[in-house]
């Protein structure tokens, strides 16, 4: 049996682990404790109005690749992290093709996290993301 690229590897722990992923088709394209890129394909369901890629994807898709990139760097005994705050500007739209959204972090410490990420359309950006995510740990 072949081995599983590691890009497929990474979207099936990203689509189990945050289902949304999954409803709404996102991949993995990188996921390393410096930079975690997810992206997703325009499709109309997932528009408004003047076919513009609705913004509450944009900033899922944003949240997701946050979220990924501080679990990449969860320090040890963390069990995860969840969003406690997030701020997204719109610079923008997208009415076709591949939007992709790459997190960095910004901070990484002991109970938060916080993660900076750029959404693009090709070479344009369309969003800019800054989060901050709170270190779970075991009770």
């Amino acid at each position: 049996m072949d081995a599983v690229p590691a890009d497929e590897a990474m979207t099936r722990f990203i689509r189990e682990t945050m289902p949304l992923c999954d409803t709404l088709s996102i991949r993995c394209t990188r996921h390393e404790p410096d930079s975690t890129t997810l992206e997703l394909d325009w499709a109309p369901e997932l528009c408004t109005a003047a076919g513009m890629l609705h913004g509450g994807v944009v900033m899922a898709l944003a949240d997701s690749a946050g979220g990924a990139c501080a679990f990449a760097n969860l320090p040890a005994g963390a069990t995860g992290t969840s969003t406690i705050e997030s701020k997204t500007n719109f610079l923008g739209a997208v009415r076709e093709g591949v939007v992709s959204a790459t997190a960095r972090p910004l901070h990484v410490g002991g109970s938060t996290i916080v993660v900076e990420t750029e959404v693009h359309h090709g070479e344009r950006l369309v969003a800019k993301t800054t989060q901050t995510q709170a270190v779970l740990r075991p009770r």
